[in-house]
């Protein structure tokens, strides 16, 4: 797995979010920062966690200026309604032939239960406003991933 370090430009993308609309990290440029959030699959036990602790977050992200940017395979109808479904408060962008995914390094062989297939290794991105990335999270648990963000927001 060689996915994007500390340091790398992010890749620029225009993605379609949960309601067709076209978002594009350069939106973002110059005012906030970004969290770029791969996760597998919407609905499913830990992305929901996953989602759900960012979702309860949101304040405390807002305070650091920080947008947040779910990345999945899913088609855009599927991420509507995850974000219905569980109340998000953060936009979720549909990548179905995982070429963002792939830009950011974070496509690739997976095992799970004995079988091996491509996916989306969850892997967080953290972009400042001159679309560097500044912080990497690939190691945390779903349930404390927005702990985990928050803590290296609150120690810079």
């Amino acid at each position: 797995m060689n996915y994007l370090e500390a340091g790398a430009q992010a890749p620029t993308f225009s993605l379609a979010d949960q309601d067709g609309n076209t978002v594009s990290l350069s939106d973002f440029s110059g005012k906030n920062k970004v969290l770029v959030y791969f996760y597998p699959k919407a609905m499913t036990p830990g992305c929901t966690t996953q989602a759900c602790g960012l979702r309860d977050s949101k304040d405390a992200l807002d305070q650091h200026g920080v947008v947040v940017l779910g990345i999945s395979p899913d088609p855009v109808a599927r991420l509507g309604q995850f974000i219905a479904k569980h109340d998000l408060n953060f936009t979720l962008l549909s990548d179905e032939n995982h070429a963002v995914a792939d830009q950011f390094g974070v496509w690739g062989l997976k095992k799970f239960m004995g079988k091996e297939y491509d996916g989306i290794h969850r892997i967080s991105f953290l972009i400042n406003e001159g679309s560097v990335v500044e912080k990497v999270f690939d190691k945390f648990k779903t349930k404390d991933h927005h702990e985990t963000v928050i803590s290296y927001l609150e120690s810079q």
